[in-house]
């Protein structure tokens, strides 16, 4: 369904008894909200949450916002090297005013929010602006944004720097089937045919939005300030990151968890950046007692 949030169209799945302690899943850069596994949605609805989910603006069903630039990321890019401004069409923090607008179309006025690589930032950034509304914060896969902090595998990079022949379905496909194994988890890796299924069938739902994730990178590139904020954050926080993951380093997800008081990190062997079977499981199991006692507050 859509709901209007922060000025903008925003889709929106909403799972669960609406009476439950509310979980908000905020997905990472250029993914939609279908990848969040079925499994884990119904885990969490099975242990008495009502889980949310949507698109970010930008991507999947969710608003478009092609009248703004497309920014150039290899420029930008260059410009934290050299400690610039970072110009972005929008930011991380207009970001998490779509996700607490959201929360505030559907009536809800506080939820435990989990966050995934980008959604991991943006989830941050709510505890930030409004922590009396954030139950519990969890960070998974993501980073604190400190500019030390290590980057992408050179494999990783020159894939992600690739583009697709051409914009067809096969050629996407292709594109982001080797995107995702490069990234993926070495210790569940996800079957080649059950891979191309669920790209081909995100890419069927929401399309493919080249220029709405350059916009997103845009913004998580100009959110130079957050690392030194998370200091003063005082809201409940698990921080769970693979050990293998070749995108968003270990280190970063170990920076995060430093600089919140008091936040819980859990490492997860054998896990990369994805949500696969096997790994899911494993991010559960210290997920839910967070939730529950978040829920105390």
């Amino acid at each position: 369904m859509k709901v209007q949030a922060n000025g903008l169209a925003i889709e929106v799945e909403d799972t669960g008894p609406h009476g439950a302690p509310p979980v908000l899943l905020v997905m990472g850069l250029g993914m939609q909200l279908t990848a969040w596994p079925a499994s884990f949605v119904e885990t969490l609805v099975r242990a008495g949450h009502r889980v949310i989910r949507f698109d970010n603006r930008d991507i999947g069903l969710s608003a478009r916002l092609d009248h703004l630039a497309v920014p150039n990321l290899l420029w930008e890019g260059m410009k934290v090297r050299f400690g610039l401004p970072v110009r972005a069409p929008y930011s991380v923090a207009d970001m998490a005013a779509d996700a607490f607008g959201v929360l505030d179309a559907l009536g809800v006025r506080e939820a435990h929010v989990v966050g995934a690589s980008m959604g991991g930032m943006i989830a941050q950034r709510m505890a930030l602006a409004a922590p009396e509304r954030v139950l519990s914060l969890t960070s998974i896969m993501s980073s604190s944004g400190a500019r030390h902090l290590p980057g992408p595998r050179p494999q990783v990079l020159q894939v992600l720097m690739s583009r697709p022949k051409d914009h067809s379905e096969p050629a996407v496909l292709a594109h982001y089937v080797r995107l995702f194994q490069a990234i993926g988890s070495p210790g569940y890796p996800i079957p080649p045919d059950e891979l191309r299924k669920r790209i081909r069938e995100s890419m069927r739902r929401g399309g493919y939005r080249p220029a709405g994730s350059a916009r997103q990178m845009a913004a998580i590139v100009a959110d130079t300030s957050r690392a030194q904020e998370l200091r003063s954050l005082r809201v409940p926080t698990l921080v769970l990151h693979g050990a293998d993951d070749p995108l968003v380093p270990l280190a970063c997800g170990e920076d995060t968890a430093r600089r919140i008081p008091g936040a819980q990190l859990v490492t997860v062997p054998g896990l990369g950046h994805d949500l696969p079977p096997g790994g899911v499981e494993r991010l559960l199991e210290p997920l839910l007692p967070h939730l529950a006692v978040g829920s105390q507050r």
